[in-house]
């Protein structure tokens, strides 16, 4: 995991931890069948993460928007894996040795 976090710009954990709890909100409410719901969280993370790049860098020339394009999706991506992660983690550790 400490992998990952090197990876995954500081201010957008707050992302992953949001797309944990949306993600345990669809298996809750039974609304998206499981498989599914790990991509509904990659497209979710990719736009919150799109939304911070946006608004936090200057977009005036091509390689600035391709920059941040690039950023949104790595990130996204990443924060989406990492809420992945953390519920697998807490699944594992709770799961009792048969």
């Amino acid at each position: 995991m400490e992998q990952i976090m090197n990876y995954v710009k500081p201010e957008l954990i707050v992302v992953a931890i949001v797309l944990y709890f949306v993600g345990m909100g669809f298996k809750k409410a039974e609304a998206v069948a499981d498989k599914y719901i790990p991509l509904i969280l990659g497209g979710i993370g990719i736009g919150l993460c799109a939304i911070w790049v946006l608004a936090t860098s200057p977009l005036t020339n091509g390689q600035e928007i391709a920059m941040a394009v690039f950023t949104a999706l790595v990130q996204g991506i990443l924060v989406a894996g990492l809420s992945t992660y953390v519920n697998q983690v807490i699944k594992q550790v709770k799961k009792t040795e048969e």
